[in-house]
């Protein structure tokens, strides 16, 4: 009687073991699971740190071109127009090349700026800077922007150079055109000085106007 009980009796110690080897086995299997998980997170970081690190060194890589492209810029050359015609002088990126379409032999004066070399007047090219004097009064120069002054897509603003005031306007001058223009009254003639294009529009406002000036 005695031996049947003890053989349906579960030893102590038997548990015992079973119960540290489901410890064991739970151990390993967080183990793994959370070496696995930290090899996955550490890839994440660093994949995340390489893109970072890339992308700090790109940025720094353009603002190091940029600050470059804008010391080859100086010191500026200095443009003059015809005397007759008000010697209209103002600055430009020494980068910048200049062809004169007209000179003033026929009282109008023409001239286009951009970098490098100066494209063909038919290619359609938004020109860096464009300066003409022409027989058009300033009144009906200005007339001709007044529809879209009045559609909003055009701002004027008033400027003064050289103790005359004249008119800024900035915007869209066409659908492909978007830029700046500052128009004086000379003498009978009418200044026209803009870019065509906003990728200017810094050295038109640091550069060009600060610099220009004419006999009224």
């Amino acid at each position: 009687m005695k031996r049947s009980s003890e053989f349906g009796m579960v030893h102590p110690l038997l548990v015992s073991t079973i119960l540290l080897s489901l410890v064991v086995l739970g151990l390993g299997g967080f183990s793994i699971w959370a070496y696995l998980n930290y090899q996955d997170q550490k890839n994440n970081v660093d994949a995340k740190v390489s893109v970072a690190v890339a992308a700090a060194q790109q940025e720094q890589s353009d603002a190091d071109q940029a600050s470059f492209n804008e010391q080859e810029k100086l010191p500026t050359r200095q443009l003059v127009g015809p005397t007759d015609l008000g010697q209209v002088k103002l600055s430009y990126p020494k980068t910048w090349s200049v062809y004169v379409d007209k000179d003033g032999s026929n009282n109008t004066y023409e001239a286009y700026l951009y970098p490098l070399i100066v494209p063909p007047l038919d290619s359609d090219t938004a020109y860096a800077l464009r300066i003409s004097i022409i027989g058009t009064s300033y009144e009906d120069v200005l007339s001709g922007y007044n529809k879209r002054i009045k559609d909003g897509k055009l701002k004027a603003n008033s400027v003064t150079v050289s103790n005359v005031d004249g008119t800024r306007l900035d915007g869209a001058f066409s659908d492909t055109i978007t830029g700046s223009m500052v128009i004086f009254k000379i003498r009978d003639k009418t200044l026209e000085v803009y870019t065509e294009s906003t990728e200017y529009q810094t050295d038109f406002d640091n550069i060009v106007l600060p610099s220009l000036e004419f006999t009224k």
